[in-house]
């Protein structure tokens, strides 16, 4: 009887040692117990901006902690994305970058303070935001495929307004040109809105915006819409065709932005915050409101928002590469 109650208590033991301390937990089980940082790479009032404001209170309601909302712009998205990089990955750190930072910038600078591919963990993708090529009505073309011949009669002649260099409204235009093999003149202006002014100004006879920036002049017949740059038509633009059924099949260029988390940062953290910002951006009310700033909600799995970015990743590589597009 002695030896049983011994060889009890030594496989009691055995199978303590073997699970561990009776207070341990998996990693994340007890996320988040303090608040949370969302650096978000864009500064106050835009778009990004707006819709990260948009979802935090019902993060908040969820997650059960404060979401605090850290604007940290500069250099096409890197300041911010460089201190979510080198944050402990434990959750409480999250970083709002766009197609630049995350995808185009690696081709674009020639000292990346970080690896967009290694150093982060996707969270989610929240939204994407369309652009349209816009032109004054003075212009003789009045078609996308009329403004491809105008552009080949005339090569060089024209002059694109975007964003600013690096920026996804730049990109639009140098795939643009490269696709329909035309060659524009690119300007770079300071934001969306300053180059949709000055198209409808008739200082410039084309640009790259983004939907806000132009869609009450368009409406109002002070800016020709040419196309939209997304694979589908705009609910708001529903005459406006894209640019790929315009003669330029396969064109896609979409501005986009989303989560992301320091790369060791556990699964079962990335799964909780992804669960909750997809069913934040599915409420009606939000969506409703997203569209209203001209942006499509884009909720999806970690994998997914992953896959993007590595598809984005090579796809403004080649286009950089071929236009010759260099930032410092």
């Amino acid at each position: 009887m002695k030896n049983f109650a011994r060889a009890m208590a030594l496989l009691a033991a055995t199978c303590s040692l073997l699970a561990g301390p009776a207070h341990s937990q998996a990693p994340g089980a007890d996320f988040p117990n303090k608040p949370i940082r969302m650096i978000v790479t864009f500064p106050p009032g835009g778009s990004a901006d707006a819709v990260v404001r948009m979802l935090v209170p019902r993060l908040n309601d969820k997650l059960g902690q404060a979401v605090v909302v850290d604007n940290r712009p500069g250099a096409g998205g890197n300041v911010g994305l460089s201190a979510v990089a080198k944050a402990p990955g434990d959750g409480y750190t999250l970083g709002v970058g766009a197609a630049g930072a995350l995808s185009a910038n690696v081709s674009l600078y020639p000292n990346m303070p970080f690896d967009p591919l290694k150093d982060f963990r996707p969270v989610a993708m929240l939204a994407a935001i369309p652009f349209v090529i816009v032109g004054h009505p003075s212009l003789a073309a009045k078609t996308q495929r009329e403004l491809i011949a105008l552009a080949r009669a005339q090569p060089g002649k024209l002059s694109i307004g975007h964003g600013g260099n690096g920026t996804a409204m730049h990109l639009s235009a140098a795939l643009f040109g490269q696709m329909a093999d035309v060659k524009l003149v690119e300007v770079p202006y300071r934001g969306s809105g300053p180059a949709a002014l000055d198209a409808m100004a008739g200082q410039i006879p084309l640009a790259v915006v983004d939907l806000p920036s132009a869609l009450q002049q368009i409406k109002a017949g002070k800016l020709v819409a040419y196309a939209v740059t997304s694979p589908q038509r705009l609910p708001m633009l529903p005459d406006v065709p894209t640019v790929a059924e315009s003669g330029l099949p396969g064109y896609d260029s979409t501005g986009w932005f989303g989560v992301v988390a320091p790369a060791d940062t556990p699964a079962p953290i990335i799964a909780r915050l992804n669960a909750e910002i997809v069913a934040a951006l599915n409420d009606e009310q939000v969506k409703a409101a997203m569209r209203n700033l001209g942006v499509e909600p884009a909720p999806g799995t970690p994998k997914a928002f992953d896959d993007y970015i590595r598809a984005e990743t090579r796809k403004w590589a080649q286009v950089i590469k071929t236009a010759g597009i260099k930032l410092d």
